[in-house]
This record gives structure tokens, sequence and C-alpha cells, in this order.
């Protein structure tokens, strides 16, 4: 199985000018944030300096020139940063945009003036000019997105933070354009809660491939022992599996091979498996480890065939570039109206884990006996940040919605099964009321890094989702 490595991002830069404020300020600007770009380990695409006016954009040629260029990198360019090191000129800014069309997220910048250094020689105005450039986009119908502070300084902190977020937010854009998602296997009768449009999905440019749960049985049934060796050693590399029968181990191979297999085949990246109960009845086995190291690699792999459940898991990966689990909002803790127990039977990436070994599903077993079900992930998860997201379609409204939101796992003590952990969210019953009177699904996807805001301006400013976010801080 191929690790699906994320590339680095690369941005377009648009350096504003404009020639009633001092235009030494765009050529220093554009150095600042072209060393800011890559410094903070991304690849800038700008016009040289000596191409237009201090590499700037002013006049309606520059803005073309500028266009032509970002044209020329349309499939590597994420995401677009607009410069303001002056008031800058709107139009050329908009106008670049327009004839670039690359419909990639923009993010707008305005440097700060400096006290003291405030005459005609030295002042910016980017304060004043970053109103009118983020107007004219709106008149173009350009979505963008804001620094945290109306100005801020490239080299500084929080426009690095900044940086980094529309880095995230450009990386879940790209990423859920355009997806590919594996269907292996028919929703299981008992979970209506799974349902979705595939159609839907289909016009927001997410793709479903099929295939059936008795095609992939039947792949299996025709491969040579030796054909999942491969397999079968990556299986023992990555979890401890003393206590599991070989032939166990031999058919998650199997199961594996084939999955990887067909997924390569189909150009698939992520994908949400059959599990409950046809596997273990007729196959012998649960997928669990099979999806948790496919997950573990950055491919996203859900159960009970929840596609949407398997696209917050990407967007949040996506989004941090760490692996995502998907979970049950299983269970209150204790008295704490803040805490709840997340839980999964479980296919959990070994990221998530304090330590993790192989085991038995317990739940199954009691139906369909211990010796189908071998294959599970069992441990606690570890103490730390955590975000979560869910995405669900709406037929009535024909729109994809979802929710989005952060909290932290913690260090509680908690005896169970299956991977689990115990995770605390600022208010926590308001979330938990939202989500059953809107009626959104008892999975959630999470991620063991904060970045549920990214990817809420990812989906709602750029994809024209409706996506609510959780604020546990007013």
């Amino acid at each position: 199985m191929a690790n699906a490595q994320p590339r680095p991002v690369t941005f377009g830069m648009i350096v504003g000018n404009r020639g009633f404020f001092p235009d030494h300020l765009a050529q220093s600007g554009r150095s600042e944030m072209l060393a800011a770009i890559e410094k903070a380990g991304y690849r800038p695409v700008a016009v040289g300096a000596d191409e237009t006016k201090y590499g700037a954009v002013e006049t309606r040629t520059e803005a073309a020139r500028c266009a032509d260029l970002f044209k020329k990198h349309r499939e590597s360019i994420d995401g677009i940063i607009v410069t303001l090191p002056n008031f800058g000129d709107e139009r050329a800014i908009a106008d670049t945009l327009r004839m670039a069309g690359l419909n990639v997220p923009v993010l707008v910048q305005a440097t700060p003036d400096t006290p003291g250094r405030m005459t005609i020689r030295d002042r910016r105005d980017s304060f004043c000019g970053k109103m009118s450039a983020c107007n004219n986009l709106s008149q173009y119908g350009i979505p963008y997105s804001l620094t945290t502070q109306h100005t801020e300084s490239p080299d500084s902190d929080v426009f690095r933070r900044d940086l980094h977020w529309f880095a995230a937010v450009c990386r879940v854009v790209r990423g859920l354009r355009n997806l590919r998602i594996g269907a292996i296997g028919a929703r299981p009768a008992a979970f209506n809660t799974v349902r979705y449009s595939e159609k839907l999905l289909e016009a927001n440019g997410i793709s479903v491939e099929t295939i059936d749960l008795s095609e992939i049985l039947g792949r299996i049934q025709r491969m040579k022992e030796a054909e999942a060796q491969p397999k079968l050693d990556q299986i023992k590399r990555y979890v401890t599996s003393d206590s599991i029968p070989a032939d166990a181990l031999l058919k998650m191979a199997k199961l594996g091979a084939v999955i990887d297999g067909w997924m390569e085949q189909t150009q698939v990246a992520i994908s949400a498996i059959q599990c409950w109960t046809s596997l273990e009845e007729f196959f012998g086995v649960v997928p669990c480890t099979i999806m948790s190291m496919m997950s573990e690699n950055l491919m996203s792999s859900a159960c009970e065939v929840d596609i949407c459940g398997v696209v917050g898991m990407h967007a949040l990966q996506l989004a941090s570039e760490t692996p995502s689990a998907l979970l049950d909002w299983n269970n209150n803790y204790g008295e704490d109206p803040d805490k709840a127990v997340c839980f999964h039977c479980s296919n959990l990436p070994k990221h998530f884990f304090r330590s993790v070994k192989m085991d038995f599903q317990e739940i199954i077993a009691g139906s369909v006996g211990k010796e189908n079900t071998y294959g599970t992930c069992v441990g606690l998860v570890k103490p730390g940040p955590m975000s979560f997201a869910r995405f669900s379609t709406s037929d009535r409204e024909g729109i994809i919605r979802g929710y989005v939101g952060e909290g932290e796992f913690t260090d509680d003590p908690l005896e169970t099964f299956g991977g689990a952990g115990v995770v605390r969210i600022p208010k926590l019953q308001e979330l938990l009321r939202y989500i059953c009177e809107q009626g959104f699904e008892h999975h959630v996807a999470a991620n063991l890094a904060p970045v549920a805001p990214a990817v809420r301006e990812a989906t709602t400013r750029y994809l024209g989702w409706s996506v609510y976010e959780h604020r546990s801080r007013c």
C-alpha cells in the first residue's frame, strides 16, 4: 500500500501597488512576502521584479502578465496571496484573479504602517487599501479569506500562523474537489443513518466508485497465498498480533491486498467498507486492521459504507496532514456535561492510540463467534487537542451540510473494549442538542490537531457547503 504523502503547497503571489503611494514599499514588500512564504515551507509563484514595476501589479497590462504566469502554473498553484505593502490598485488585483481563472482560495494581507514613519515617503495606507481590494473582489464575485488582524507584517508570528491556516484551507479545497471515494460493499440494512446522496456529492465534484462485496470475496478466492505475503508482512509490522490465529491474519492480508489493488486500479483516494456483519459471517475476519492501516497512511477509511463520514475524515486529514478516525458519539462520562466517550470497535489509525494491539471484536463475537471476528485495533486514545467534523447530504434542501469544532481527548480512566477515549468539548450539551435537532448521524470524524476553522473556511467560503462551527469560546 502506497503512502499518500502530501505535496508541498504552492502559492501564487500578487503584490499590490499604487502610484500615488511610495513605490519602494512595493519593492521591499515583495521581498518580505517571498521570504515569509519560503521560510514557512511553501513555494511561491510570482512575476519577476523586472517583469513588471517592482514585480507588482498596477496596470491592466501588468495584471495580464501576472495572470498569464498563474495560468502556466495552474496545476500546481493551490491558493493566491494578495499582499498590500501600500494601498494597492484594487482593479488590477481583481483583474489578475479574473483573468487567471484559477478558482482557488485567496488570502488578502495588508502590511501595517509604523507610527513615526507616516510621511509622504513611507506612508502605506494598506489599512485602507485592503478595504478597497476586498470591495472589488466582492463586486467581481471572487471569494477570499482574511488574516486574523486587519494588518499584519509578513515576518510576524501572527501572519506565520495565518499562512499555515491558509495552507490548510487550500489543501482541503484542492483535496475535496475532484475527490474519488471507493464504496466497498452495500450499506448494512441496519444502518439507515449512513444514507447519502451520490448525486449531490457528484454535483459537488465528489465521485463514488462502487464495488460489490461479492467481487472482493471472489478476487480473494482466486488469490494465491504468495500474492498476499507482502501485505501479511505489513500487518505484522504494523500492530502486535501474536495472539491472532495464522489463518485469520492470512485472510486479512488477502482482503487488504485485494482492496489495495482495486483502489489503485480505479484511482480512488479514500474508502468506506461494509462490515457489520457480512465479512464476519461469510469471510471470517473484521476489516478493522486493514482500514486502520489505510487511515494511518492518509488514505482514510470508514466503516458501514459511511461515505459522508469518510469525507469528514479526509477533510480533517487534508487540513492537518495527519491521520483521521471515524468514531461514535457513544456515551456520557459520569456527570460532567462537557465530557463524552468516543468509541469504535475499532479501526482507528495507530496514530490515535497510547498503545495498541490486535484483538477480536467483542460485540459481533456474540452472534458470529469469536473465531470470525479477529482483526480489531484495541487501545485507549492518547490525550491531546482534537478536531471533529461531520458532513451530510441533505436531499430535501439539495445541499451538503455539516458541523465542525474542537476539543481535547483527556487522560481520564476508561475501562472498555475497542478503541475509545474521553473527549472534553466546552458547551458539549449545546453541540449534542444541535446534532439531534438537525438530525445528524451518530458517527463523527476526529483528528488529533486543531484544524476546525480551516475546514470550515474551506467548505463554506470556497465549496459552498452549509457548515456550522461549534465555538467553545465567546
